[in-house]
């Protein structure tokens, strides 16, 4: 793994990283820092995923870039998807699952 290759996953998986708050359902509870982490390591994992598929290239290849995007975006939607909700417990009390 190149040093330009590691700066783009930072790159690419702290904007997704960030930019799946907006992807996140009302209502569900996901810290910042954890789309951050989960976006961030899965552009780093398909940087890995591409070196072992054979893509090399001297700098960052679009190969590259755009398994950095689907891993990312992949990794921050399955957090959104599985995050804990609020549930309201017919008192109109809203607490988060346990």
């Amino acid at each position: 793994m190149t040093l330009s290759s590691l700066v783009t996953a930072l790159a690419v998986g702290t904007v997704l990283g960030l930019g799946g708050r907006w992807i996140v359902p009302a209502g569900r509870v996901v810290p910042v820092w954890v789309t951050l982490a989960v976006g961030i390591g899965a552009a780093v994992l398909a940087t890995v995923v591409a070196r072992l598929a054979g893509v090399y290239n001297p700098g960052v290849s679009l190969v590259e870039v755009v398994l950095q995007v689907i891993f990312a975006a992949s990794g921050v939607a399955l957090v959104a998807a599985t995050a804990d909700r609020p549930y309201n417990n017919g008192r109109g009390n809203v607490r988060r699952s346990r």
